[in-house]
């Protein structure tokens, strides 16, 4: 969500710091996964509240010429995704969550997941479909 590698890391010691604090860290993974999203999701926006760290801008996009054009098209596509549907693709997607469980970690109803997450499909495909292509 952060779009830098070291604002990332940042958030993942601290998140995880945070869980060993909390005397939770016993519980079953199927409970972490949640809990740790939410501490990382809730110290990201404290930090963009404070201004600490900029968000990326819109034109801020990777340049890596190693991708293949497909990885560097979905990569633009993320970072040109508002911070909140990036985060729901990547937790239905990449984690492999369900509507509750991305709720449960995000704080939203199941009902707005899936609202929002069909939003950001449809934005995600408008933005990988080339110019010209949209009716086809």
């Amino acid at each position: 969500m952060s779009g830098r590698q070291d604002i990332a890391d940042d958030v993942l010691q601290e998140s995880y710091l945070r869980l060993l604090r909390s005397g939770r860290s016993a519980m079953k993974l199927a409970d972490a996964r949640p809990y740790l999203f939410r501490i990382a999701t809730n110290l990201l926006h404290d930090r963009w509240r404070r201004g600490d760290d900029l968000q990326f801008e819109e034109g801020d996009e990777p340049t890596t010429e190693s991708q293949p054009d497909k990885a560097l098209d979905a990569t633009r596509m993320l970072h040109r995704l508002k911070p909140r549907a990036r985060e729901l693709l990547w937790l239905a997607y990449m984690e492999g969550m369900t509507h509750r469980e991305i709720a449960n970690a995000t704080g939203l109803n199941v009902m707005s997941v899936r609202i929002l997450l069909l939003r950001a499909r449809r934005e995600a495909a408008a933005l990988l479909t080339p110019k010209g292509k949209e009716d086809a």
